[in-house]
């Protein structure tokens, strides 16, 4: 059990930036489309935060051409540039 948790904490991201639920925040998402990849940048509204430590995740929402997106992002996984 102590060895899960050691893994766990070394895998954490150590400079999160500080925001909470009704932020306006900008996140990088590194795409991988056959051998290339990119930046997708997904710009909306924080509306939930859940869990903590190394799960710890946050729900995005954006409204484009009238329709309402979410996406969940994990905090901590290498997926999430900054």
């Amino acid at each position: 059990m102590d060895a899960l948790k050691l893994i766990s904490e070394s895998s954490m991201k150590e400079n999160v930036p500080q925001f909470n639920v009704g932020d306006t925040v900008k996140v990088h998402v590194q795409i991988k489309e056959g051998d290339k990849s990119r930046i997708q940048i997904f710009e909306g509204t924080v509306i939930a935060k859940k869990h903590g430590g190394i799960n710890e995740t946050f729900t995005v929402r954006r409204v484009a051409h009238g329709c309402g997106i979410e996406r969940v992002f994990p905090l901590h996984s290498p997926v999430v540039d900054k």
